[in-house]
């Protein structure tokens, strides 16, 4: 246990040392800012991609209490 958290806390703050984030594999260029991609560009998630991203959550949800609750009713 005490191996995993040093090694997980080792690793932040390595990642935290070289300025760059763990998930980040583009190219830092200078004062931190990255390079912009040929092929890759930033769009806004717009209103009705939100929504259906929370539709699909608590779709989710839903289905996962529905099953912990057949779950609890076989147990009886």
């Amino acid at each position: 246990m005490k191996i995993t958290t040093i090694a997980l806390a080792a690793t932040v703050l390595g990642g935290l040392a070289l300025g760059t984030g763990a998930s980040s594999a583009a190219p830092m260029g200078p004062n931190g800012v990255q390079a912009n991609s040929a092929g890759v560009t930033q769009v806004r998630m717009m209103h009705g991609d939100r929504m259906m991203t929370r539709k699909r959550m608590m779709h989710r949800k839903m289905m996962h209490r529905h099953m912990m609750r057949k779950r609890m009713m076989n147990r009886m």
